[in-house]
């Protein structure tokens, strides 16, 4: 039944050009490319948007919300930077830990994908691309939801938000707070997890300016066979994640603002390889990281016809560790400046061309600094089918996590490599985004040549993986396409990748990271409005992975599946009742190469809006 399926759907052809909407229910719309908002096995984190994201690869432990490396367009975990408003949220210690960000999605606009030349504008120390979110307006409203799956699931989230006008003003001061919780016995033995979080907000809008101050707490223990390595051991991940954030946004007008923030993020880390050795008073893998940054961003007209799109971050990062002590340093400061002027005149057939070209200059004080430049040209038709077209040549830099930097080059799981220098990316892309008989949708063809890259690698012989720089050529399509009819949506994704590999010299038998990509990846999420408040909705991933030394179990295709049937009754406002499975064909496909599949999971939540 699932080599049928799998079969046709790879068969499916690509529809559509350019961009769209989908219309889901608003209360829990977190992306609006995805069906299920929700995940099945634990309450929804911003990473949760991210599971059937057409132009987003997700290589998860456990959950996709326990630990998810978030990859774009063949990339590895390191290369895709998370951004809230205006500023970088990152990890310092290592790329896995990007993605745990201790925000309730209620809080949080749509995720965006920004790649090729929108990356300059993205986040600092990434070099394929950004997932950025921008800070949703406080209304007053809330939800409350309880959940009870499989493997003794209880999950539960409050949300309440109130926002209100201030005395003889057009100014709203509003406040939102988030609760959140979740255990299960896991779909594995010794795959449990428990989380906890909580956030709260306030929120200032006066005119065309927002201002938000947040401050969020996470809590996650996670088990799972192979976590991180290829040696049969039952490990466990105990992460403890506090972010304070304050952001400012002023919309100017004539597609004019200015962004700006600063925040702190502690992460606290506690692995363990074999969760059944004893411990001693120090912990062999317990690390602390500590990250204070500000950033500011904008466009500004200098005329006419020219403007200016500029950006300017700066952080300070520390490392307090047990095992990550065998590098140069434990403390780092980051640079980043950008400035791409652009001007845009109307062809004689009432086009529009703008030309955009600038530079980004990259700095830290431990490695060298490097100026990467950045040309696009767009075209906009103003009555044609084809909307947009762009071509475009950037660059751009990042330099190496302490755990790659600072583990023990020649004994332990985890070999690092001092010597890591700055890795480059440059990235040609021809694109175009249009619309056609009631369909939308756009398309990129990109080349991309990643130079001292760093990967994971393991060679036979060698209980551990090492840290070792890897020169790429990947070349890649990407294609999504939407429709929205009165009772059905349909979002279809598609992107196929091509890499070849030159390790320097050195001697690799497998790759972890860097090798592991779906030569070919289909998206398709259908959700459909029955009618009498039943809706169901279906995520599909189908893939055919590059062959990997590592991955013995599960081959190399794949079809992944979530279904959900919600029914909202009538009479009863407010109230949902969902029914969710998630891999639903019980898929053993090994994500990251090793560790072993997620199993088959139900649950049913009763969730009451107001």
């Amino acid at each position: 039944m699932k080599a049928a399926l799998l079969s046709l759907f790879l068969g499916l052809p690509a529809l559509g050009l350019a961009q769209g909407t989908v219309s889901l229910p608003v209360v829990s719309v977190y992306s609006p490319r995805v069906a299920n908002q929700t995940p099945t096995g634990t309450f929804a984190m911003p990473v949760s948007s991210l599971r059937f994201e057409p132009m987003v690869d997700i290589q998860a432990r456990n959950l996709a919300e326990g630990q998810a490396d978030i990859t774009l367009r063949g990339g590895v975990f390191e290369n895709t930077g998370f951004q809230l408003g205006a500023l970088t949220v990152t990890d310092p210690q290592t790329g896995h830990y990007f993605a745990e960000i201790p925000v309730s999605p209620a809080m949080l606009g749509a995720p965006e994908i920004l790649t090729g030349a929108g990356l300059v504008f993205g986040a600092t120390n990434a070099s394929v691309g950004t997932i950025q979110h921008a800070w949703r307006p406080i209304t007053s409203a809330g939800f409350a939801s309880v959940g009870l799956g499989e493997n003794r699931l209880r999950r539960g989230e409050w949300y309440q938000g109130y926002s209100q006008p201030l005395r003889r003003t057009a100014d709203r001061l509003g406040a939102d707070v988030s609760v959140a919780h979740s255990r299960s016995d896991g779909s594995v033995p010794l795959g449990e997890h428990r989380f906890d979080r909580v956030n709260g907000r306030v929120q200032l809008t006066r005119g065309s300016a927002q201002t938000d101050v947040f401050a969020g707490y996470q809590a996650k223990f996670f088990g799972w066979p192979n976590l991180y390595t290829p040696f049969n051991s039952n490990e466990t991940e105990n992460l403890q994640t506090l972010l304070l954030l304050v952001n400012h946004r002023v919309t100017l007008g004539r597609d004019e603002f200015v962004e700006a923030g600063v925040y702190h993020r502690r992460n606290k880390d506690d692995y363990a390889f074999n969760r059944f050795a004893p411990l001693g008073p120090v912990h062999p893998f317990q690390h602390t990281t500590w990250v204070t940054g500000g950033a500011v961003a904008g466009r500004k007209h200098l005329g006419t016809a020219v403007a200016l799109n500029y950006r300017a971050e700066a952080s300070g990062d520390r490392l307090q560790s047990t095992s990550l002590r065998f590098g140069r340093f434990r403390t780092r400061q980051f640079t980043r400046l950008v400035a791409v002027p652009e001007t845009s005149w109307e062809a004689a057939d009432r086009s529009r061309i703008t030309v955009r070209a600038g530079a980004a200059f990259d700095d830290t004080n431990r490695d060298a600094s490097a100026i990467s430049p950045v040309v696009e040209v767009v075209r906009e038709l103003a009555s044609s089918p084809l909307q947009r077209v762009h071509l475009s040549f950037t660059e751009t830099t990042q330099v190496a996590t302490y755990t790659a930097l600072n583990s023990n080059a020649a004994a332990g799981l985890f070999r690092g490599n001092a010597n890591l220098r700055r890795q480059t990316s440059r990235n040609v892309e021809l694109g175009a985004a249009g619309s056609f008989t009631g369909w939308n949708g756009k398309a990129a063809l990109f080349w991309r040549q990643d130079d001292a890259l760093v990967d994971w690698t393991f060679r036979r012989g060698t209980t551990a993986r090492t840290a070792n720089p890897v020169d790429l050529n990947v070349g890649g399509v990407e294609l999504l396409a939407r429709r929205t009819w009165r009772k059905f949506d349909l979002v279809l994704g598609y992107t196929g990748l091509t890499k070849d590999a030159d390790y320097r010299g050195a001697s690799v038998d497998a790759s972890f990271y860097a090798l592991n990509y779906a030569r070919h990846r289909l998206t398709l999420a259908m959700t459909a409005r029955l009618g009498y408040g039943w809706e169901v909705r279906l995520d599909n991933v189908a893939r055919l992975q590059a062959s990997n030394p590592l991955r013995i179990v599960g081959g190399d295709e794949a079809l992944t599946s979530a279904l959900g049937v919600t029914f909202s009754p009538a009479g009863w406002r407010g109230i949902q009742l969902t029914a969710q499975v998630e891999n639903l064909w019980g898929d053993d496909f090994q994500e990251v190469p090793a560790v072993p599949a997620s199993g088959r999971q139900a649950s049913f939540a009763l969730t009451y809006a107001w």
